[in-house]
């Protein structure tokens, strides 16, 4: 039988399928109707019946959602896509499906896509990070996703920036309702809105990347301030979890400059004489969180 992921992500929606072995079969992507439950439902019914109908059979269906599911309520909770908070995705999903799905958080569906055939293949801890519309993380411990007492695992994004300097002040306010949380300094709006504070030009991370790399000072210094606090934050990580391996996605993964200049960072925050841990870019692109959510039923 195929294997259906979906991606459920801030920006876009993306479905692919997989063969037993992991081959891909199909894959589209289309814009999420943001702010509009409803409508994010019907696209993904939508997709889920067009990828059946290309392959001509009922497929298993694996959803990367944000945030994750309340232990008390089953209800979805800590969605940067907030207008999925407090919803009963879970059912609501499966009745429109008409089928039994499995779901997990996107940055866990990534971690375990790059833990079982990705960048991280072999590692025993892998710390899978999203870097994009929010910032997440995924823990996988010898090929299983570790979800947590509290199903928060990875929830690195909502901890406060460490040692925050006068370049980090005053601490942005975050969605969550606290202050000075490392999604607000390592999202790609914060990104974004960090240059736009220090220059007053509104560039996106990409253009941002681009003029760095033509010697311009702004743009450098920008850059340099995201490559400290994304050092600090992962130290913190390493000093509590010591993961083999940190594998970064979404879209700031991209940033080919943070795999060299991270680890350089990231040694004077580490509380070792050597760091081995390996900071790497993903094997699979952005295409990680669809492949994950596949293998929530290929690999269960």
């Amino acid at each position: 039988m195929d294997h259906i992921g979906i991606d459920l992500g801030g920006s876009k929606i993306e479905i692919a399928a997989f063969d037993a072995a992991g081959a891909q079969l199909l894959r589209r992507r289309v814009a999420t109707p943001a702010g509009d439950y409803g409508a994010t439902l019907e696209t993904i019914r939508a997709l889920v019946a067009g990828a059946e109908r290309e392959r001509g059979a009922r497929c298993t269906v694996g959803v990367a959602m944000p945030g994750a599911f309340s232990l008390a309520t089953g209800l979805v909770k800590n969605a940067n896509s907030t207008w999925l908070n407090g919803r009963a995705l879970r059912e609501d999903l499966e009745s429109r499906l008409d089928r039994e799905l499995r779901f997990d958080n996107d940055a866990n569906c990534f971690a375990l896509s790059e833990a079982v055939d990705g960048a991280a293949r072999g590692a025993g801890v892998v710390f899978g990070v999203i870097l994009g519309t929010g910032v997440g993380a995924g823990i996988v411990v010898d090929g299983r996703v570790l979800a947590g007492a509290n199903a928060i695992a990875g929830e690195w994004g909502h901890n406060p920036l460490p040692v925050p300097g006068d370049e980090d002040r005053p601490l942005p306010g975050c969605y969550c309702g606290r202050e000075g949380c490392i999604e607000t300094y390592l999202s790609g709006t914060a990104l974004a809105a960090d240059h736009g504070r220090a220059t007053g030009d509104h560039l996106d991370a990409a253009r941002i990347a681009e003029r760095a790399a033509a010697n311009d000072a702004g743009c450098e210094a920008t850059l340099r301030r995201y490559e400290s606090r994304l050092a600090r934050s992962l130290a913190g990580v390493v000093n509590v979890l010591d993961p083999d391996v940190v594998v970064l996605g979404g879209g700031l993964s991209k940033l080919a400059r943070l795999y060299e200049r991270v680890p350089a960072l990231w040694k004077a925050h580490i509380f070792s004489d050597e760091v081995r841990t390996r900071l790497l870019p993903p094997a699979h692109g952005d295409s990680g969180g669809v492949r994950g959510a596949a293998w929530l039923w290929a690999r269960a």
